[in-house]
């Protein structure tokens, strides 16, 4: 029987041109680093992160809408301070969501409006 072994990649969204705004998220408050794109991709814009095994795609999109339900969610070390460098980096954050037993979480906004949920194991 074929499974599904991981997720290689998750690939959100962005508009043209928003290439420093990606890297002051997903770097400066995330924590990612920037890996290169295949020469042919590179062309199109865009950004890949990755922190450990987790790696994060933006494409651009010409027709961009920012997705505010559907998400990724990464699994941190230490969500409080990611919320506490997240406001002091003014990132848009939601912090009304209901308790998911096991985890404390919340979910940031990327700049160009993108969920990006945050949890941590307690």
């Amino acid at each position: 029987m074929m499974t599904v072994l991981s997720i290689d990649h998750v690939q959100i969204a962005m508009p043209a041109g928003g290439e420093e705004k990606a890297r002051s998220f997903y770097i400066n408050l995330l924590g990612f680093v920037e890996i290169p794109k295949p020469d042919e991709l590179a062309k199109r814009g865009g950004a890949w992160f990755q922190s450990g095994s987790v790696q994060i795609h933006l494409g651009v999109d010409a027709d961009f809408c920012p997705a505010r339900k559907a998400h990724p969610a990464f699994l941190v070390n230490d969500v409080d301070r990611l919320i506490a460098k997240a406001r002091s980096l003014n990132f848009e954050m939601d912090l009304t969501q209901p308790p998911l037993d096991g985890y404390k979480r919340v979910h940031v906004f990327d700049p160009f409006g993108n969920r990006i949920e945050l949890m941590e194991k307690i």
